[in-house]
């Protein structure tokens, strides 16, 4: 069953059914070249079949050593950059206790390292380690990359001090490519413990790869419900080839619609801290996947209603250059009513016995009103709850609905020549040789 819905109602005052309708050629073209694997970046398409393609064989095997994991670890050390720890996390922090660091529990802590190069966050990284158990997990196909090649050089480092090298060696799990690059041939060297990221798949599409799979089964979530997620969404979206039946399809051609009448910027909105990694994923996904050429959409995101006392001014009433997408959640997971108060000094008894989940469902809805008012024009992307296969339902729309935008778009969704720029700035800043 499929749980994910779209609306874009609240965006038809801004663009026409007929408008978004006009992109019926592009998007069926598009969903077509993803299908058969036959326009740009199609060597990086193995994502569009991976749901359906992987074997529950493979997933015991993932759920086997996360088990093994957390027999030996307090904390799971989650190493690297971009697409190669946000998928993971994204999910992961979705799922956990809001303050899940400082509850007790039988799975492992995990924490995040390579996504950065402060100091100060290795030198702290460093010192919890210095007083838990822990293990690894390096997720680089190449080994060179530098954020994650300079944890990896210092927590390896610091395993193998902790426990001696022989140990280290079975406390670290690299995540790489089947055949070459540095981190492989290390991984050879040492006899660390291996998952294949495959060439087919591009880092931000690989969350349902070892890449993701392993740190969510680690951290205690069920990678078989995720999975299933994603297959219904594969088969739904493979399967439906028209805008009106197919989200994927009317969330691309709403979004180049818009685009097409000078909406450049879109903001995805979530009422729900748990989901703030997930926004940070997308934002990923859609920018490093569309922003080039000279076009794109400008990925952003708020998490209300915290930004509406930040951002809230300038969506309402700043520049009319963008839209947004409000990721929606119908059922929270706990209750917690209103109490009456005597006093009422605060002024809230009359929001008594209502549930707190009400309340900020009713902030969302206002929120939408005013900023459609304001001439924001909102779509409304909802979720039943926040479980594993609505994930993995949610995690597959957003990738098939961005390669249908991309192709759209005019460009190669799937590659990212742009980023090579600043690593050539920065390589013979710091001197490498032959920079």
């Amino acid at each position: 069953m499929i749980n994910i819905r779209l609306s874009v109602d609240a965006a038809k005052s801004f663009v026409s059914s007929t408008q978004i309708n006009a992109f019926q050629g592009k998007v069926s073209d598009a969903q077509k070249a993803l299908i058969e694997k036959t326009a740009a970046g199609n060597e990086f398409l193995g994502w569009v079949d991976l749901p359906s393609s992987i074997e529950d064989s493979f997933l015991d095997d993932i759920v086997a050593q996360a088990k093994t994991i957390a027999q030996k670890a307090e904390v799971y050390v989650i190493i690297g950059i971009g697409g190669s720890y946000l998928g993971a996390r994204a999910v992961i922090e979705a799922l956990q206790h809001h303050f899940s660091l400082m509850m007790p529990g039988k799975y492992p802590k995990i924490i995040y390292a390579g996504q950065n190069i402060s100091e100060d966050y290795l030198s702290d990284l460093m010192e919890i380690l210095d007083k838990k158990d822990y293990a690894v997990s390096v997720i680089s196909k190449s080994g060179t990359t530098t954020e994650p090649a300079l944890a990896f050089r210092l927590i390896k480092n610091h395993l193998e001090k902790k426990y001696g090298k022989a140990e280290a060696a079975n406390r670290i799990i690299a995540i790489t490519d089947k055949k070459r690059g540095a981190l492989k041939i290390l991984a050879d060297k040492e006899g660390y413990k291996t998952y294949v990221v495959p060439d087919n798949v591009g880092g931000r599409y690989s969350v349902l790869t070892p890449v993701g799979l392993l740190p969510i089964a680690v951290a205690g979530y069920d990678i078989k419900k995720l999975v299933a997620g994603a297959r219904e969404m594969e088969a739904f979206l493979k399967s439906n080839t028209e805008i009106e039946t197919n989200s994927a399809m009317l969330y691309a051609a709403t979004r180049n619609a818009l685009y097409k009448e000078g909406k450049t910027i879109e903001i995805m909105v979530n009422y729900e801290p748990r989901l703030y990694f997930l926004s940070e994923w997308w934002k990923q996904l859609y920018g490093e996947s569309e922003g080039k050429e000279g076009k794109g959409i400008f990925p952003a995101a708020v998490s209300n209603t915290t930004d509406l006392h930040s951002m809230g001014q300038y969506i309402q009433d700043g520049k009319r250059s963008l839209f947004e997408t409000v990721l929606s959640i119908e059922n929270s997971r706990k209750t917690l009513a209103i109490p009456n108060d005597k006093e009422n000094l605060d002024g809230l008894n009359y929001l008594c016995n209502k549930s707190i989940t009400e309340v900020n469902q009713g902030a969302e809805e206002a929120t939408r009103q005013a900023h459609t008012d304001g001439d924001v024009p909102n779509l409304r992307i909802s979720i039943p709850e926040i479980n594993e296969e609505n994930l993995g339902q949610l995690l597959y729309f957003y990738e098939f609905a961005c390669g249908l935008s991309g192709y759209t778009l005019g460009i190669n969704p799937f590659d990212q020549p742009g980023v090579e720029a600043y690593k050539r700035n920065m390589f013979t800043i710091l001197g490498k040789p032959g920079y």
